[in-house]
């Protein structure tokens, strides 16, 4: 199961916009997808319809070790995608893994308990932080995925996320690689988009997508119908654009058959 992490310390950068919807884009392509939401806030959990109610077992006993990763799971309304949800407890899981042996490799050890075969890839949308719970999903995947806002102070974050890349691939994980920076709340008619763009693809060269996810109101009233954007509104420029991040996202991964 290839297993790729979203993240960005930055709050409000379309970090769990890009989960939920990539994650829908690669079900409705044929692959068999889990999303971790691992964000206390929980909203790839409300943005895929999973209210409260049905948020028994979450990523915080999974991480506790209280349950095992299948009973943790749940279906959602879009064929082949499941999800581990969250809840507001996982905002203490910081402070209790502390105790925890192995408190970096909660996560890990939970996904290594997949059934053979039952996913082919897995996304966990991160908290907006460079706590404990994005090590754990640094430490769990074999890349990771950076939405970055295009604007003023976008390098100046991606910095600080890369530095902490670089100590997890050295102390935790070194198969941990960059599969690619997707720029996000893109505004054409703002120069100031232009120019971050342009900076960003300079320092950073093809790790960068070419796809931009553009300022869409669509995307952002998706999540209060319960719905991913791709299903709310398929035909709205946001949708057709993380069709596009799809696609090249897609190919720049095995074939689920080689990644088992």
């Amino acid at each position: 199961m290839i297993r790729i992490a979203v993240a960005n310390q930055k709050g409000g950068v379309g970090k769990t916009t890009t989960a939920i919807n990539l994650a829908t884009a690669l079900a409705a392509t044929g692959w068999k997808v889990l999303l971790v939401d691992l964000d206390p806030q929980g909203n790839a959990s409300t943005g895929l319809g999973v209210d409260h109610a049905h948020r028994e077992r979450s990523s915080y006993e999974l991480l506790r070790g209280d349950c095992a990763l299948e009973e943790a799971v749940t279906t959602t309304r879009v064929p082949r995608l499941d999800l581990v949800p969250a809840t507001v407890d996982l905002s203490g899981a910081e402070i209790e893994l502390i105790d925890y042996q192995r408190r970096t490799h909660r996560l890990e050890e939970a996904l290594d308990g997949a059934p053979p075969g039952r996913w082919d890839i897995c996304l966990i949308d991160c908290p907006p932080s460079l706590g404990l719970l994005t090590v754990n999903a640094l430490v769990a995947s074999h890349s990771i995925l950076v939405p970055l806002q295009a604007e003023f102070f976008a390098l100046e974050g991606l910095s600080q996320l890369l530095k902490t890349v670089e100590r997890v691939r050295s102390g935790f994980n070194r198969g941990l690689s960059i599969l690619g920076v997707a720029l996000t709340m893109y505004d054409r008619r703002n120069n100031l988009s232009s120019q971050v763009a342009d900076d960003v693809r300079a320092v950073l060269g093809k790790v960068v997508f070419e796809t931009v996810i553009p300022r869409n109101v669509r995307l952002s009233e998706a999540p209060s119908h319960g719905l991913p954007a791709l299903i709310y509104d398929h035909r709205c420029p946001g949708s057709e654009a993380y069709m596009s991040l799809a696609r090249e996202l897609i190919g720049r991964l095995p074939k689920p058959a080689e990644a088992a």
